[in-house]
């Protein structure tokens, strides 16, 4: 193993094991910010199918669709995450949307993206897992699992299963199910 050292030479801290792992990663933009989910969370990629509204859900839950014949519930990311730009109000009714179809045990949901995903192979001496930031307290951000720097970029690695809590998974989850 010796002989396959890692290209990265600015990072002595980091062991050979540690640096030559690598994780494959969806890097999509939410507002101006990129944002990886690990490739296992996802399950497709899809044209953004034509979403019917649902009553007294949460503004960031723009409602159902039917994706392969399956009815799943449709967030819209940069709602829930506070960073809706002026821009992007109208993204609902453009053509070039993508869902990110994301699949647990437990739900089946939509995730609203403006951009055609793109697949990104990052070594694990890339992440900076201790994030000191100022979150809001009364707000998880557990689901923040690390920061991946690359050159001059930042992608916001999160966990899609811990953005929502289970209280919104049920509102969710229970609107496409057709319980009430």
């Amino acid at each position: 193993m010796s002989d396959n050292t890692s290209l990265k030479m600015d990072e002595p801290n980091e062991t050979k094991e540690q640096s030559l792992e690598t994780q494959q990663l969806i890097v999509f933009r939410q507002g101006t910010e990129e944002y990886g989910l690990h490739i296992d969370q996802i399950k497709e990629v899809v044209l953004t199918p034509n979403i019917t509204k649902m009553p007294q859900t949460p503004n960031y839950v723009k409602g159902v669709a039917n994706i392969r014949g399956n009815i799943i519930g449709i967030i819209d990311l940069e709602e829930k995450f506070g960073i809706k730009e002026a821009t992007t109000t109208d993204r609902a009714n453009k053509e070039n949307n993508y869902t990110l179809v994301v699949e647990s045990d437990e739900f089946k949901v939509g995730i609203l993206v403006t951009e055609v995903p793109n697949t990104l192979s990052v070594s694990s001496a890339d992440m900076e897992h201790s994030i000191n930031i100022v979150h809001d307290h009364n707000v998880n951000s557990e689901y923040i699992q690390a920061i991946v720097k690359l050159k001059d970029r930042l992608i916001i690695l999160i966990d899609i299963f811990k953005v929502l809590n289970e209280q919104e998974l049920e509102t969710v989850t229970s609107n496409t199910v057709g319980a009430g």
